[in-house]
């Protein structure tokens, strides 16, 4: 027996019709203790993250970019990271569905732009920061005058600034967000469509929108290596932003041959675990190469894996090739 009491049964009910909804149109389910197990648990997750907004729980991660051709540094793209006191480090893709669930993802954005603006102006100039927008601030009427704040607050250009958008956010409130996206541009920040070629990769979205550069999914990446096919489809959206007068940044590098193909290739930018790992801001050094002093013991035994990454990559370049952003 599910329950003796009607409440106690019209909620077991309520939790079964939530169950056959999650699995589909036209099927059913019966009460589950697990089900209610875990509702409860991600009642408590988003209770949690609330809390996590207000104790210093969140952080941001950076991961560099690099220019393709000279293999310098440009700047970083912001990661969230949420070190919960008893769970610990809790994974995004826990903690960002559960956040654009509950509603949370707005504050929870918002505190990502303004740590974000506020880390890159204390970086050097020109390296810029960008973060990811979710589809809740994309709509929100108010993003350009929150964005216009923050910048505002921590004294960072907006032409440092970066926004990244998928293509999936470009189908509703169409107008709305063409409107936004052109006033931010406008403004001086870039746009950037993130992800490309795994949605419906509208030609009409490049045509309409003002992107400044498109970044091309690591699935892509990953397979340049052993499908001719993928090769052909990362060269054919190289040429098309190029044409557009758009960049072109290609995520997940990590081995030197996907490097040197999305070299060849054209492509202008490149992060990936090869180039460097996310990591606290407290860290980031802002150095693009191995100081010349540097010798082979000294890296294998006091340098970290970033340095010896630039070790490699400075005997795939001609001589002088790397610089420095200081």
């Amino acid at each position: 027996m599910d329950a003796t009491e009607q409440a106690e049964l019209l909620h077991k009910a309520d939790l079964a019709l939530y169950q056959a909804k999650a699995a589909g149109r036209g099927t059913f389910s019966f009460f589950d203790e697990a089900t209610e197990a875990q509702l409860k648990e991600r009642r408590q997750l988003a209770a949690d993250l609330q809390a996590a907004l207000d104790t210093e729980q969140l952080s941001l991660h950076y991961q560099p970019l690099y220019d393709s051709s000279s293999c310098s540094l440009t700047g970083y793209e912001a990661l969230l990271r949420w070190n919960h006191p008893v769970r610990g480090n809790v994974p995004p893709m826990d903690f960002i569905p559960l956040a654009e669930e509950t509603g949370l993802i707005e504050p929870l954005g918002l505190w990502v732009l303004r740590r974000a603006c506020a880390d890159g102006a204390s970086w050097p100039e020109p390296l810029t920061v960008a973060i990811n927008l979710s589809p809740a601030q994309l709509v929100n009427a108010n993003l350009v005058g929150l964005v216009r704040q923050a910048l505002a607050d921590a004294g960072l250009p907006a032409r440092r600034l970066e926004l990244e958008i998928t293509e999936s956010m470009l189908m509703s409130n169409t107008e709305q967000v063409l409107s936004q996206l052109h006033q931010l541009s406008a403004m001086g920040v870039s746009i950037a469509m993130d992800d490309f070629g795994t949605g419906y990769s509208s030609l009409a979205y490049l045509w309409r929108f003002p992107f400044d550069k498109v970044k091309i999914d690591r699935a892509f990446t990953q397979n340049l290596e052993s499908d001719p096919k993928v090769n052909l489809i990362v060269r054919s959206i190289i040429s098309l932003a190029h044409s557009l007068n758009i960049r072109v940044n290609a995520e997940g590098v990590e081995t030197s041959q996907q490097m040197a193909t999305l070299q060849k290739q054209g492509c202008d930018e490149l992060q990936g675990y090869l180039l460097g790992r996310p990591g606290p801001v407290a860290g980031l050094t802002h150095n693009s190469q191995v100081p010349p002093s540097e010798s082979p013991s000294r890296r294998q035994h006091g340098a970290s894996a970033h340095d010896s990454i630039f070790a490699e990559l400075s005997a795939m370049q001609p001589p002088g090739v790397l610089s420095t952003q200081r």
